[in-house]
């Protein structure tokens, strides 16, 4: 059985506007007497039973959550098994116009113990792993770049050098590329220390940094035209916050539409602009790293992080074809809380209404 639910929506400052989003444009076709207003941003379409934007069903204004407490079979038994009475997940659609905070996200232990201590900062115990699908050309960062990119940077950008410390800068310039117990310390060495730096350091060399950048004669040979692009369209967003240097550690993700990228536990990412589908175990642990004015417990994210670097490809995630049908894909990530299939619908093929 089918049953049509109304989905919240969320008009965060960071979305896109009227109808150049896709929130927007579900929105409008999922209750067809919304009106989309243009000088308004529409940044999530939330389905799920989050307290703090539940989804209700159609034909009769029940609360999503109500429906299931009255229905539970309706979650099938392996939800029911592993999870009881309860959505595991929360499913998305973000609209994306100005870049999202640099953030990670704790495992389940990690999260109890968080809950544990400090509640009013992490208020549930439960772990967020989260995966995007790209429902149009998709821009993030995800995971710490690969060691001989982040080398390059510390031994070519002055700035950088100067936030992380002769110390660090060492360290990177002595660790050699085989050694990868060495090459995680010397990033997290050098993460550290640049999320600890002095604030008005930070803005002194970001306004240097930028200023070299913004002149189109100024040649850094380790920065690529995408890269400078990059940095000064976060200091336009926002002017000489730290996270505009993590655009030197984290891969600058670029996916098409239909591809995805999987955050898992204690892996530093951000979303920085287009649309796309998210989906997350129900939670809202975050510890922020940048790119933010909310609070940044740096003490907990520079311990916490998963510092293996990696090449930018091996952050997309991989999927499998539908076992009945070649327009499915199957996106299952390494957690029991949800997968997400995508379904490519033939032109000839019809829709019905729910």
């Amino acid at each position: 059985m089918v049953v049509r639910i109304e989905c919240a929506i969320k008009n965060y400052h960071w979305g896109k506007f009227g109808c150049d989003s896709k929130v927007a444009q579900f929105a409008k076709s999922n209750v067809q007497e919304f009106t989309v207003e243009e000088g308004k941003p529409y940044a999530e379409l939330w389905m799920g039973t989050l307290p703090t934007g539940p989804s209700v069903i159609k034909s009769s204004g029940m609360l999503l959550s109500d429906y299931i407490s009255k229905n539970p079979a309706c979650l099938g038994s392996t939800i029911l098994d592993q999870f009881q009475e309860q959505l595991p997940f929360l499913f998305k659609v973000l609209s994306v116009n100005k870049s999202l905070s640099i953030q990670a996200h704790p495992n389940k232990k990690h999260a109890e113990e968080l809950n544990r201590k400090c509640p009013e900062k992490y208020g549930d115990p439960n772990h967020k792993p989260e995966m995007a699908l790209a429902l149009t050309d998709f821009e993030g960062m995800c995971g710490f770049r690969p060691f001989s990119q982040f080398q390059a940077f510390v031994r070519g950008v002055e700035e950088l050098s100067a936030v992380i410390g002769e110390d660090a800068v060492k360290k990177v310039n002595d660790t050699q590329l085989a050694d990868l117990e060495g090459v995680k310390s010397a990033i997290k060495q050098s993460f550290t220390c640049l999320m600890r730096c002095e604030s008005s350091r930070i803005e002194e060399q970001i306004t240097k940094l930028v200023g070299r950048l913004a002149d189109v004669s100024t040649d850094i040979p380790c920065i690529d035209d995408s890269l400078r692009e990059l940095i000064l369209r976060l200091n336009e967003q926002f002017p000489g916050d730290v996270g505009i240097f993590s655009a030197f550690f984290l891969n600058h993700m670029k996916l098409k539409p239909g591809e995805a990228m999987f955050l898992a536990a204690n892996l530093p990412h951000a979303y920085l602009s287009g649309d796309c589908i998210e989906c997350m175990a129900k939670s809202d642990n975050v510890v922020r790293a940048g790119l933010t004015p909310k609070f940044k417990d740096v003490d907990t994210l520079v311990e916490m992080l998963d510092y293996t670097p990696k090449a930018m490809e091996e952050n997309i995630m991989s999927y499998t074809q539908g076992e009945d049908d070649s327009n499915v894909k199957v996106f299952q990530p390494p957690v029991p809380d949800f997968a997400v299939h995508s379904i490519q619908v033939r032109e000839t093929t019809s829709v019905n209404n729910c």
